[in-house]
């Protein structure tokens, strides 16, 4: 037997690793997810002994977030190796928080993004569907290549579109593609999945605000074609 006490030393309902995959990360108690980063015991103290044993030395994670070296030093079980790996994960959570979402410019009219999605799009081969994320104050916080193919084709579906918008916190969503044909007008597919997308958006709380159809040349709104 190892002289350090392992994850797998412990009942399968108790590993962190575990518990985390079958429930998610925000399911697991603070002392849990530091067991992760510390991954080993010692001789005397499981792992997850070791975890509660640095919450009683520093009380809440406020004082954790600010130790230094030295003091995660002071406990019985965490060497400088240990201490190294939890100021590094500390200090890049901090970072983390203080990231602020990079926002790509602010949707002002259907003319202004349907001219951005033309100039992307027109002279591709294949067919592509982008989708912008907005907030609510109509910035675009992220732009997302979500499919490669037709919109004919089974994985062209709401699901994956929204999927994309919730882990982004997007309020509102345009969708656009293109036509390698050079030919904007939108097919009856085009309509058929446009208003899919709108009545999935109403159910879960995310405007689609439009539907972009990209040519050669020129481009379809289907907001303005009274599509949407």
């Amino acid at each position: 037997m190892s002289s350090m006490q392992k994850f797998t030393d412990l009942p399968v309902e108790s590993r962190p690793r575990e518990r985390l995959k079958e429930y998610g990360q925000s399911a697991l108690a603070n002392h849990e997810l530091l067991a992760i980063l510390l991954r080993t015991g010692t001789r005397d103290q499981n792992v997850l002994q070791l975890s509660l044993q640095v919450f009683s030395h520093f009380d809440d994670l406020y004082m954790l977030k600010n130790a230094s070296l030295e003091e995660l030093m002071e406990i019985p079980g965490i060497g400088k190796a240990k201490a190294v790996e939890l100021l590094a994960a500390i200090e890049l959570g901090k970072r983390m928080s203080h990231t602020p979402i990079v926002k790509e410019g602010a949707v002002t009219s259907s003319q202004y993004i349907g001219q951005i999605l033309l100039d992307e799009l027109k002279d591709l081969q294949q067919e592509h569907v982008v989708a912008l994320f907005l907030n609510t104050k109509n910035e675009i916080i992220k732009k997302e290549t979500i499919f490669k193919g037709s919109l004919n084709s089974s994985v062209a579906h709401p699901r994956e579109i929204f999927k994309a918008a919730i882990k982004c916190s997007s309020a509102r969503l345009i969708i656009a593609h293109n036509h390698p044909s050079g030919n904007p007008e939108p097919s009856d597919a085009d309509l058929s999945f446009t208003q899919r997308m709108s009545e999935a958006g109403r159910l879960i709380g995310i405007e689609l605000l439009d539907h972009f159809i990209i040519g050669d040349d020129s481009y379809i709104s289907l907001k303005e074609l009274g599509a949407l």
